[in-house]
């Protein structure tokens, strides 16, 4: 039987109202088996921790590694979206070959694509400079910490750009958020470890994941709707915005006299962080496609938890009781917002069935 590939913003939406299983089954004839399907669940999730984490540890390699001495974040973030770029049109001549083996949408370069994607793709630099920038100035135990208000910029920007107004109970836990933040950057300084421009690093960053997800919802018409399509155009615009701001840093005249251009072992890692970035956009929809998007945040801070863990016992590190618990309030006001809008997302649906409903009855 020939099945139509689901869309990501299909998966979202029908994972949010619980259909996706429904579908499933529907097509399948019969339910999975709940060993198999817990098996699914359990390795989807194992994989998106096991590339979200190598990936923060192998960035912070590539960017303040003592060993390596590469002082070039932007030509760091511009090879990964150049990686990015190779994959996605490499994906898409594979599934032009063997269109019932490999299933990837056709990227093309379309000017005027590009040129509506243009401003979702200054966003788009600003989010992943800023994110790989506060990773070379603070540590990964700290990172999260660090680049933690971006739920509390979600709020902020949906008032300000959207109109949309937030309940108490996500204020409150944006609260929650913004102490632990403080108490972090509080710890961290008594500490004698804090980096105030790694610190506003992930300040901006927090900032440029929000505007990116607003401005993401603007550009996706542009591609049809599609996620991969927008990988596609962002990272190629990424690429030659890059260009100029190598030249303008002077990271051009670092590369000249870094001393392991001819390394192997320097262009394998670079190569491989470049593909854990492309990786993780996959495994995050399949993660999503699995669960839902609830379980997907859920997941993502207990990621963040074992990430804050391994990066303490990696680096050897001592921690305060009060620095703990900043970690704690951060990634506890996480799961309660998540929490929170989960339950008024579900509330409202229910409500808009019966209106539905009594619309059909109407014959509106």
């Amino acid at each position: 039987m020939n099945r139509t590939p689901l869309k990501r913003s299909r998966i979202l939406r029908m994972a949010l109202t619980g259909a996706l299983g429904a579908s499933a089954e529907g097509e399948s004839g019969q339910e999975k088996p709940f060993l198999l399907r817990a098996l699914q669940i359990a390795l989807v999730v194992s994989l998106y921790w096991l590339i979200s984490i190598s990936m923060v540890f192998l960035n912070k390699y590539l960017l303040d590694s003592p060993s390596l001495r590469l002082d070039a974040p932007l030509f760091v973030t511009f090879y990964q979206c150049l990686v990015t770029v190779l994959l996605c049109k490499a994906l898409s001549l594979l599934a032009t070959c063997w269109p019932g083996t490999v299933d990837f949408p056709s990227v093309r370069m379309d000017m005027k694509v590009s040129r509506s994607v243009l401003p979702l793709s200054v966003v788009f630099i600003s989010m992943i400079t800023f994110n790989n920038l506060c990773l070379k100035y603070v540590g990964v135990a700290f990172y999260n910490v660090g680049r933690s208000l971006t739920t509390v910029f979600n709020v902020l920007l949906s008032y300000l750009l959207l109109k949309q107004t937030t309940s108490f109970y996500a204020l409150l836990a944006c609260g929650v958020i913004i102490g632990g933040f403080w108490l972090g950057v509080d710890q961290e300084g008594e500490e004698g470890t804090l980096s105030w421009v790694g610190t506003l690093f992930g300040v901006l960053a927090s900032l440029s994941v929000s505007l990116n997800a607003i401005y993401t919802k603007k550009v996706l018409p542009a591609v049809d709707g599609s996620i991969w399509r927008l990988t596609f155009y962002n990272n190629v615009n990424a690429c030659v915005l890059f260009l100029p701001l190598l030249l303008l840093f002077g990271e051009l005249q670092s590369l000249a006299t870094f001393d392991k251009l001819d390394s192997a072992h320097f262009w394998g890692m670079m190569t491989l962080g470049g593909l854990f970035g492309f990786a993780i956009g996959y495994v995050t929809g399949l993660q999503i496609k699995f669960t839902s998007p609830l379980t997907h945040n859920v997941s993502g801070t207990a990621k963040a938890c074992a990430q804050t863990v391994l990066a303490v016992l990696y680096f050897e590190e001592t921690k305060s009781f009060l620095w703990w618990t900043s970690n704690m309030m951060v990634l506890g006001g996480s799961s309660a917002y998540t929490w929170v809008k989960g339950l008024e997302m579900k509330k409202a649906q229910e409500e808009l069935i019966p209106r539905e409903g009594e619309k059909g009855e109407m014959g509106v």
